[in-house]
């Protein structure tokens, strides 16, 4: 038998060092872009225990991945998610655990988050306007999760960063108050375009888009912009701007408009331990069955998640309107 190598390396050359782990298909927002309004869950049989989850992240570690960051849904509702937090922190050679959230839940657990080990949060926020939140994530509540970025802030994160979805007729009203909200507290921003995963009745996609050089263009009008490169591993897929010459970044993130595909250097597992090789392709391995296998081992684990790198495909398809929809909503998907 071959030997188990150090690093997941793709059969176009990329590495991929990042997992993004999915903990929950649940979530107490229905955000318009996520997520039908009457949403049809996982079993619980179906989703993948905390020690489950942990296997997965050790043997990811254990085959190079330097990153992870925890999704979902709302991976701040499930049960018991600080003890996976405290155990996935420990692991050796894990550079950074990051996180993902709606920021509801921050205002009692950002500090047991960062006292567990996680370094760096995404918080998303796309509008500012009380009823507008509401209109837009349909639970939402706007003041708490405002208060949940001010305790994030205070918990001493490494880094912070907002994500919004900017829709035209929605929201790309408050792209420049955004931007300040950001900056006044000293935080990054990401702009990220919608992507077509899931059936949504709510609005138009192709109508709704809001291309990233709209918004750049936008902000670059108020605001001194300095391009600081292409996407990087530790970054993520945002392509960066120094805002005014402060701390503050603004981020965009464009899989419609400016693919960035062949800087990939991450994989999906989501809750039903379904290895997904790419956001925007059906490309996925079981990885539930093996792990619920009498024979199952970390070894055995490994070589499943290796042999999986020579189907992870070479680009997404959002930016071809011809190619068929993604079934899968966000919330299935991973964050």
């Amino acid at each position: 038998m071959e030997p188990i190598p150090d690093l997941l390396i793709d059969r176009f050359g990329r590495q991929v060092n990042y997992l993004r782990l999915s903990v929950t298909d649940r979530c107490d927002f229905r955000c318009v872009y996520c997520m039908a309004e009457d949403m049809e869950f996982v079993p619980k049989a179906q989703v993948l225990s905390l020690e489950e989850l942990y296997q997965v992240g050790q043997a990811f570690v254990e085959l190079g991945v330097r990153k992870i960051r925890l999704t979902g849904g709302e991976p701040l509702v499930r049960n018991n998610i600080l003890s996976l937090v405290q155990r996935l922190g420990k692991l050796p050679g894990l550079d950074e655990l990051a996180l993902t959230t709606n920021g509801s839940q921050l205002p009692r657990m950002a500090q047991p988050l960062r006292d567990a080990g996680v370094s760096s949060l995404n918080i998303s926020i796309d509008s500012l306007q009380a009823r507008k939140f509401r209109r837009l994530t349909r639970y939402g509540n706007l003041d708490q999760v405002v208060d949940g970025i001010d305790a994030a802030g205070a918990a001493g994160f490494e880094r912070l960063k907002l994500n919004s979805v900017i829709m035209r007729g929605h929201n790309d009203d408050e792209v420049l108050d955004l931007v300040a909200f950001a900056r006044d507290r000293g935080l990054d921003i990401a702009f990220i375009e919608e992507m077509p995963l899931g059936n949504i009745v709510e609005h138009d996609r192709e109508l709704s888009l809001c291309g990233s050089d709209e918004l750049r263009t936008l902000i670059g009008a108020k605001h001194q912009l300095q391009a600081l490169g292409d996407p990087s591993g530790s970054a993520g897929p945002a392509r960066y701007y120094q805002l005014d010459g402060g701390p503050t970044r603004v981020g965009f993130i464009s899989p419609h408009t400016n693919n960035f595909c062949h800087l990939c250097n991450r994989v999906r597992v989501t809750v039903e331990g379904r290895l997904l090789l790419c956001l925007g392709n059906e490309h996925s391995v079981d990885l539930r069955t093996l792990l619920r296998s009498r024979d199952v081992s970390m070894d055995s684990l490994k070589r499943e998640i290796v042999s999986a790198m020579d189907i992870k495909p070479e680009r997404h398809h959002f930016d071809n309107p011809d190619e068929p929809q993604i079934v899968r909503f966000m919330n299935m998907t991973g964050g």
